[in-house]
């Protein structure tokens, strides 16, 4: 029986304690991982990773998540890659500002990876159903 091919992530964070924590336990659970470091980085590795999701931090250098989410949805040839923001910034303002610019799902940061890869698994099987509360 053929493999199916492993699903690509865009891990986007300044933070190089949570991009190395997001690698890790993405690559145990069978995806394949790519990092930024930042939003203009993110912007020049889409076109040539070609994520299937990609994992936003809001606060970074050069230009935020915000920024980076409303370059993606308003270019046709990354408006349809799910995007969910993971983030420490005050929940129900960044949560109501990033669903607005079309992000997938928003996940507060302190997470907990069950509840990351869970939200990952749905938003992978259907990007356009409702985010879910973060608990």
């Amino acid at each position: 029986m053929a493999e199916t091919a492993k699903k690509k992530i865009l891990v986007v964070d300044d933070e190089i304690h949570i991009t190395t924590l997001l690698k890790i336990t993405l690559e145990l659970n069978g995806y394949s991982v790519a990092v930024a470091r930042d939003g203009m980085e993110a912007l020049e590795k889409v076109p040539t990773e070609s994520p299937d999701l990609i994992l936003l931090d809001i606060k970074m250098p050069r230009m935020n998540g915000w920024q980076v989410c409303e370059k993606l949805k308003s270019d046709e040839s990354t408006k349809n890659i799910p995007v969910i923001m993971v983030t420490a910034f005050s929940q129900k303002e960044a949560r109501e500002r990033s669903i607005a610019l079309g992000a997938s799902d928003f996940i507060g940061k302190p997470f907990e990876s069950p509840v990351l890869l869970d939200r990952i698994k749905k938003v992978l099987e259907d990007p356009s159903s409702p985010p879910q509360q973060t608990p």
